[in-house]
């Protein structure tokens, strides 16, 4: 981890990442509850530093979109982006050194199982991060605390914060913790191969150009859209999905065209 970390503090010296965290957009005091700290503080390990980074971490996209909400409340939609790389980084290294006998494409796949929504919801289950989302007054609360989609963003968001409140060492931690110690870990590593690598690997093994993902339609308000992608090969289309998040959409769309390839259908 020593040089992942001298990687990532050399990161962050060349893009102040946190800088937007302690200026205008973040101008605001802290809203979360004590118990809310409390047990941020508890899965983490150690205090929180910035409160308002667990805010925003935790903040839905529904809580903007309410005419009740103060102009400089931010959703957790950019620390979501931020912790998805952190995390699919730290993945990536344990798988790396972990399974030293597997392929590139092994590899691939069991991360993408390990940080897909379903298994992400599933840990931040596990953390009962649900019950302390912040949420929009005129949202449907009870949908959305158990959403899968607002689950995963959530717990992806939260390692966004980790990182930038406490450094790449304390994110990976908490990765360590929650996922990999976690019970149902080895039964998501041994699942079946995600649609979008079997996808891959069918293209690669027919010489084939790479799947390439394109978003067909967006529907629904801001804070509950609905994604229709498609995936194509050499310019035809094998499938489409429909999911709340892309990365699911495409998921959709790889396992139905992996559906008609099998069935015999060939691209």
């Amino acid at each position: 981890m020593l040089a992942l970390e001298k990687f990532w503090k050399k990161l962050r010296s060349l893009i102040d990442l946190g800088a937007d965290y302690s200026e205008t957009s973040y101008r605001t005091e802290c809203a979360l509850s004590d118990e809310t700290v409390a047990h941020l503080q508890q899965l983490i390990g150690e205090p929180c530093s910035n409160l308002l980074l667990y805010q925003t971490a935790l903040t839905h996209r529904s809580v903007v979109h309410d005419p009740a909400t103060p102009c400089l409340i931010e959703s957790n939609q950019r620390l979501e982006f931020l912790g998805d790389s952190v995390l699919g980084m730290l993945i990536s290294e344990y798988l790396f050194k972990g399974f030293p006998e597997s392929a590139e494409g092994e590899l691939s796949s069991n991360r993408a199982k390990i940080v897909n929504s379903k298994s992400l919801a599933g840990f931040a289950r596990s953390l009962q991060l649900g019950d302390h989302l912040i949420l929009g007054e005129s949202a449907d609360h009870h949908k959305i605390r158990s959403s899968e989609s607002a689950l995963a963003d959530a717990f992806e968001s939260l390692i966004g914060a980790i990182y930038l409140d406490k450094g790449i060492q304390a994110a990976y931690d908490f990765v360590i913790r929650h996922i990999i110690e976690h019970v149902n870990f080895k039964t998501i590593v041994a699942a079946e191969h995600n649609y979008k690598s079997r996808l891959i690997e069918h293209t690669q093994s027919n010489h084939l150009p790479p799947p390439l993902y394109t978003v067909i339609t967006e529907t629904g308000a801001e804070h509950e859209k609905s994604f229709t992608v498609g995936v194509s090969c050499s310019g035809q289309l094998l499938g489409t999905g429909t999911a709340q998040r892309k990365k699911d959409a495409e998921q959709l769309a790889a396992k139905e065209a992996m559906e008609r390839i099998t069935a015999g259908w060939s691209a």
